[in-house]
């Protein structure tokens, strides 16, 4: 068996946190959507930081057969990314006078078990989310 001089790299559909970053701009785009207008510069900003979290996965886990420095850099923009999309979830909730669930919160509570599904999808989250979906109309 030869050592190969370039390791495998890629394979970043099967990374889970390229999964879970899938669905945040899956659900960050719909969010938008529904709650903002187009125009809007956070909009932009939202979905950009969303694609950025899941982009920058890719592009690490791509990179990582030649450069553990730039796949690390690149998870590290990626973590960037997505907390600077957090960041503008709360501020929403925060001008609109709404409340974050706390960790315990029932909502919170159901989300973190269907994360820990196998196979899930934006699908599964948003359907579990009707009822919060429901409160934001009622704004």
């Amino acid at each position: 068996m030869s050592e190969r001089f370039i390791p495998p790299h890629g394979g970043y559909e099967k990374l889970f946190s390229f999964q879970k970053a899938r669905i945040v701009y899956d659900g960050t785009v719909w969010f938008c959507k529904h709650y903002l207008e187009r125009r809007d510069r956070t909009n932009d900003q939202m979905i950009q930081a969303a694609r950025s979290g899941k982009q920058n996965i890719l592009e690490g886990s791509q990179a990582s057969g030649t450069s553990k420095s730039t796949e690390i850099k690149l998870t590290n923009v990626a973590r960037a990314s997505l907390e600077e999309l957090l960041e503008d979830y709360r501020d929403f909730l925060r001008v609109r006078g709404l409340t974050e669930w706390t960790r315990n919160h029932p909502y919170t509570v159901r989300l973190r078990e269907l994360n820990r599904q196998p196979n899930v999808s934006y699908n599964t989250f948003k359907e579990a989310s009707k009822t919060r979906i429901q409160q934001f109309r009622r704004m």
